[in-house]
């Protein structure tokens, strides 16, 4: 039976996945109507609703995990179960990384204001090729997920999720060159997608400097509607960035846990911190989007 620690950490938990479902629940409802009545959906909508079910399904697997780790902790002993688990995680975890970088990379292509050729030829043509790099990213997680999944065997989920660490000390020594390999590529291939945003958030800096600077040239003192999308765009890439650091963070102190003497506890806070990435991003992106701001204004209908 979960102690007081336990169940107050599991109630935090439950909270932050309530606040995280209503939030990308909304995302995607407004979306996936607005698809119905209109009978087509834009590009930037369709990496949201993408982003919002990714993030759904990942809040499902966080969640879960913190339930079996309390409640039903000899499943951790159980490979078929946890091979089927850590897939989803794997899966939903770089689907809703590269699906946020999608949309940074859209929002740079889409405010920013350069003059290369080969610019001014992918902002052209990016409408029409979101649809394929989403299901590139699709298919490139499934890949990663199975690759992973597969290099785990279970001696080493036992060693990382496990409350009973008698008579493993051995076991786990041996599983450590693993472990560390495994952690090392996984945050090697976030990597990859983190600095795609990264760089896009530093463009989108540069061209609104550059346009601010010809403003001032031109002595231009109306409302610029150009400053205004540029500053949300980089409002949700920033936060994107920030925290994604944060999940990443957290996702090192869970996975680091059999080093620690109170693993399951660290398991545990590790996935609280975790949960905060996509619950709390959903909210940002509603706040900086006009269509979803208005949706969700009082006395508002759907």
């Amino acid at each position: 039976m979960p102690d007081k620690v336990e169940t107050t950490l599991m109630l935090i938990a439950a909270g932050e996945f309530s606040v995280g479902i209503l939030g990308n629940a909304f995302i995607g409802l407004v979306n996936c109507m607005g698809w119905i009545k209109n009978r087509k959906i834009a590009s930037i909508d369709l990496i949201l609703t993408s982003l919002a079910i990714s993030r759904i399904c990942l809040l499902c697997i966080i969640l879960l995990d913190c339930f079996i780790l309390v409640l039903y902790p000899d499943v951790y002993t159980m490979g078929k179960q946890m091979r089927i688990i850590d897939f989803f995680w794997t899966l939903t975890n770089h689907l809703s990384v590269w699906f946020a970088t999608c949309l940074s990379i859209f929002y740079f292509f889409k405010i920013a204001n350069f003059f290369h050729p080969l610019f001014l030829w992918m902002k052209w043509r990016i409408d029409s090729v979101i649809p394929r790099i989403l299901l590139g990213c699709l298919v490139l997680s499934v890949f990663i997920s199975l690759l992973v999944t597969e290099n785990l065997n279970d001696d080493f989920r036992y060693c990382v999720k496990t409350k009973k660490k008698t008579n493993l000390t051995v076991r786990c020594r041996v599983n450590k060159a693993q472990y560390a390999s495994i952690k090392i590529f996984l945050n090697l291939l976030t990597l990859f997608p983190f600095s795609v945003s990264l760089i896009s958030f530093l463009l989108l800096i540069l061209s609104l400097w550059r346009h601010t600077r010809q403003m001032k040239l031109n002595a231009t003192e109306c409302r610029d509607f150009s400053i205004e999308a540029h500053m949300g765009a980089m409002k949700a890439v920033i936060s994107f960035l920030l925290l994604f650091i944060v999940y990443c963070l957290a996702f090192l102190v869970a996975t680091s846990s059999y080093f620690m003497p109170e693993t399951e506890l660290a398991v545990i806070i590790g996935e609280l911190i975790a949960l905060i990435y996509p619950s709390s991003h959903s909210f940002i992106l509603i706040l900086g989007s006009n269509k979803l701001r208005q949706e969700c204004a009082p006395g508002k209908a759907f």
